[in-house]
């Protein structure tokens, strides 16, 4: 199998990897770099567990190739928190009791923030197409839809 010299910017960090033609980003990121908060759930793109965010655009990592994030940057959901302090969408999360099991959690964050990132006062109806691809067993969404309202009050300039 052919090996790849890769160098992806991993949370802010730079990693380099020899990597195998097919190994996955998911893979890459779970067993190579032991960032285990981006789960793997189906294989097949449909429970979105497995969401990162690659140059900032949500994409599930376990139908992306290790090598196809050569020299881009990859935003896990460890890398949410800057200096000790919770991103707003985690803190939302916490405070508006957005998860129960927790394995869909990194994936609905990630694609949370890209979406109040690019729309900071999203309606819920927004809110649910961008987290149509993430699939939630446990919470009925009401939560984590609070929780992403929660979360775009708190990133509002007026909230100081």
């Amino acid at each position: 199998m052919a090996q790849h010299q890769i160098q992806v910017k991993v949370n802010g960090t730079d990693h380099k990897a020899e990597v195998e033609s097919r190994l996955l980003l998911v893979h890459l990121l779970r067993e190579t770099l032991s960032m285990t908060g981006t789960h793997i759930g189906c294989d097949t793109t449909h429970c979105g567990a497995c969401t990162v965010l690659l140059d900032g655009v949500p994409v599930k990592s376990c139908t992306v190739l290790a090598v196809q994030a050569d020299g881009r940057e990859v935003t896990t959901v460890e890398g949410l928190e800057k200096d000790g302090k919770l991103h707003a969408i985690q803190d939302g999360f916490w405070q508006e009791h957005g998860l129960q099991c927790g394995f869909c959690t990194p994936g609905m964050m990630l694609t949370s923030a890209a979406l109040l990132a690019n729309n900071p006062d999203p309606s819920e109806a927004q809110i649910r197409q961008a987290i149509s691809g993430n699939l939630c067993r446990c919470t009925g969404y009401v939560n984590i839809i609070k929780s992403v309202q929660y979360a775009a009050a708190k990133l509002r300039p007026e909230a100081g």
